[in-house]
């Protein structure tokens, strides 16, 4: 009996290792966004898998005391205008492009602008690079998002 529980113990702890290692290959869950210019935790954003298209959602924001605790996006020119950024759709058409994901549009809700976007995975899954960028990935920035779950 104690060894046909050591046994299922020791494999479900082998399906808990494949479920980490497969989550660390993929941009898949929630992420703490940090702001490039000053080091500060932005929000948290959802990143989930729809058909095969990486998609990000705005979950929540990490605001001063003398901020909109819930602003909306004053500044899209698109279906997002005055919409509230928490639960708008930030990420969308992002794929699998060998070891990163492209092919995608990130919106920075701060201005409204939308940008081409690259996704690259690092420090074993637990850092994500989001390099928003017009034309080229050379003509961009990047910020480093933190990994929550």
């Amino acid at each position: 009996m104690i060894k046909k529980i050591a046994f299922a113990l020791a494999l479900a702890a082998s399906f808990a290792n494949l479920a980490t290692a497969a989550e660390s290959t993929s941009p898949v869950g929630l992420w703490k966004t940090i702001d490039d210019k000053t080091g500060k935790p932005k929000s948290l954003v959802r990143i989930a898998d729809v058909g095969g298209e990486l998609r990000g959602i705005v979950e929540k924001l990490f605001r001063d005391p003398s901020e909109d605790p819930n602003p909306k996006c004053d500044k899209c020119t698109d279906e997002r205008k005055d919409k509230p950024v928490i639960g708008m759709m930030i990420i969308t058409g992002m794929k699998a492009d060998g070891d990163h994901f492209a092919g995608g549009q990130i919106l920075d809700p701060n201005n409204g602008k939308v940008y081409k976007s690259k996704l690259e995975l690092e420090d074993k899954g637990k850092k994500l690079k989001v390099r928003g960028y017009i034309g080229v990935p050379m003509l961009g920035r990047t910020q480093v998002w933190v990994r929550e779950e």
